[in-house]
């Protein structure tokens, strides 16, 4: 609910009813029970007993059953915890795109009591090996195609079992041959790797189906997830998701969009990673709540194949993030096709352009809403009505059971619209902290309450837009992207004295990163730290711009001044 510390309690009766109750569509709830459920585990067993034969995954034409996917996490649970001997509250590491392999080891995971570390399967071994060691994972499920990647840092890592998989391996006989053959043979895309204590994930779970599955008691507040974010500076940490955090957001997902969504009739579009914290709670929980159906695309980028399969199997709900809708609104087919169906769109993950919403609503007839969260909040924390008659250029209202507030540099709140201050969330959805981070929790939680470095304002009704972004965190295609990490990676490099890393407006992914360096040497060029870069972080990582100077500017202490920087960076230029 918006929060108000008004004093008057007739002024704030009439600024909640005002901000909230009347604004959301009816059927909204203002509260949500996050204790429907006392875990995730309990979540999953009750939609694979009430929609046992219903889709729960559709991945290149193949189809995984709720009971299918109760039968073989089960099996898997058991692999892990008879085979493997791992205790409740280890860690496991997922590294996969989405592919049917992934919620099968996801809920395998969740159902043997352990942790799930969810991974980018691009990341660099610099960057993989940070997050193993950080997390204390004791094993990986990971695709073969990324296999290299781990054999460069396992050792250095306290990963003792390391379960893999291929591409095509839960297409069925003919097709997974097929596509496993056409992935390393004719793309290319499985470099060598030796990794000889390692098992196939299909051998572990045909070992699993034969051992018992011992159910353990997980608590609400265990965790369930550690989902890595640099915050805003720093290295990545793990923000501490627990059972009820995840339970909380989705019946806050469901609260929002429960009245335009049906129970075990609904087809959602996944080409969101879900390893990414927004489509593993809206896409892979929510819909699980529901007995929808996920289509998953493993390869987004491939538009011509994406639109084919929107055709192929009419969604009725796509959630992404704005390069995506701005992809299919470049293509003609998608275009000229209709899609009936479709009845709810969600953007997230970065802001949503003006253009792309308008378009959409044109082209689609259905809106695109906006909503705004983060990898701490579990992630969502408010969202454009469904009601909305079309792009308002905020971030939405506040989802149930949350509080919101805007808070002055001195901690003082404000109440009055259009004056800009920091951005604080307090609910159930808000993280236990950070993975043995005492410092940086106390840093960005007091009271309950989760400061989000966004600078917002609030509007009319309650809505919440954005006027500036998180710190100096850069957001390219909906991922972070955090300054230290590009810098320090620059500055690795013999020939550069100085770096500073910020994000510039992009039409093509909404930021990309932009260094300005100031040489050590003077036969330093553009290209060579190009290539120093791609070897060391994934490629939305890697710089797009570079501009070498003589100096950058600096505090009176010699902190580089990074927001002159990015200002400099988006002035227009005098004619």
């Amino acid at each position: 609910m918006f929060n108000s510390p008004l004093g008057d309690e007739e002024e704030q009766e009439y600024i909640v009813e005002k901000f909230w109750l009347k604004r959301y569509p009816a059927g909204v709830p203002a509260e949500i029970n996050p204790d429907i459920y006392p875990s995730l585990v309990e979540m999953f067993e009750a939609s694979a007993a009430q929609y046992g034969d219903l889709p729960a995954y559709l991945n290149m034409g193949q189809t995984l059953t709720y009971r299918g996917l109760e039968q073989q996490s089960r099996a898997f649970a058991a692999y892990l915890q008879h085979k493997l001997k791992l205790q409740k509250g280890d860690r496991v590491a997922l590294m996969m795109p989405n592919l049917l392999q992934y919620p099968i080891a996801l809920f395998g995971v969740l159902r043997a009591g352990l942790i799930v570390v969810n991974v980018n399967p691009l990341y660099t071994p610099r960057e993989l090996e940070h997050q193993l060691k950080d997390s204390g994972a004791k094993a990986i499920v990971i695709v073969s195609n990324f296999a290299n990647t781990l054999e460069q840092v396992v050792f250095k890592t306290g990963v003792q079992h390391v379960i893999l998989t291929r591409m095509g391996d839960h297409l069925g006989f003919a097709k997974g041959t097929l596509v496993n053959f056409v992935v390393k043979y004719i793309k290319k895309l499985v470099p060598k790797y030796h990794l000889p204590n390692a098992i196939s994930f299909q051998r572990a779970l045909n070992k699993g189906q034969h051992l018992q599955y011992i159910k353990p008691r997980i608590q609400p507040g265990d965790i369930a997830f550690l989902q890595y974010t640099g915050g805003t500076t720093g290295v990545a940490k793990g923000a501490m998701l627990t059972h009820r955090n995840m339970l909380a957001n989705v019946e806050q997902c469901l609260g929002v969009y429960g009245p335009v969504l049906h129970q075990g009739q609904e087809l959602v579009v996944t080409a969101l990673p879900l390893y990414h914290v927004f489509a593993l709670t809206v896409n892979g929980l929510l819909f699980m709540r529901l007995g929808g159906c996920n289509l998953l695309i493993t390869n987004p980028r491939d538009i011509p194949g994406f639109v084919s399969e929107l055709k192929q199997y009419q969604p009725t709900c796509i959630i992404g993030v704005n390069t995506l809708f701005n992809a299919l609104l470049n293509n003609e087919t998608f275009c000229q096709q209709p899609m009936p169906n479709l009845r709810l769109v969600i953007g997230g993950g970065m802001s949503v352009q003006h253009a792309v919403a308008e378009r959409w609503q044109t082209i689609t007839g259905t809106k695109l809403l906006e909503g705004y969260g983060l990898t701490e909040c579990s992630p969502l924390v408010s969202v454009c009505p469904y009601d909305l008659e079309g792009y308002n250029g905020s971030i939405g209202l506040p989802v149930c059971s949350t509080e919101a507030r805007i808070v002055d540099d001195e901690g003082r709140e404000i109440l009055a619209l259009e004056q800009s201050g920091e951005l604080q969330i307090r609910g159930p959805q808000v993280m236990k902290g950070y993975w043995q981070r005492p410092e940086a929790t106390a840093e960005v939680m007091k009271d309950g309450w989760l400061s989000t470095g966004d600078v917002v304002v609030w509007q009319e009704q309650g809505f919440i837009r954005i006027v500036d972004r998180k710190k100096d965190m850069i957001l390219v295609s909906g991922f972070n992207v955090y300054p230290n990490e590009v810098e320090d990676v620059v500055a690795m490099h013999p020939k550069v004295l100085e770096v500073a890393a910020v994000g510039v407006p992009s039409p093509q992914t909404g930021e990309m990163v932009k260094i300005y360096v100031v040489k050590r040497d003077a036969s330093l060029n553009e290209a060579t730290l190009i290539a120093h870069c791609r070897k060391h972080l994934t490629a939305y990582k890697v710089p797009k711009l570079i501009e070498f100077r003589a100096e950058l500017p600096k505090s009176n202490v010699g902190k580089i001044l990074r927001r002159v920087l990015r200002d400099e960076s988006v002035k227009p230029t005098a004619p």
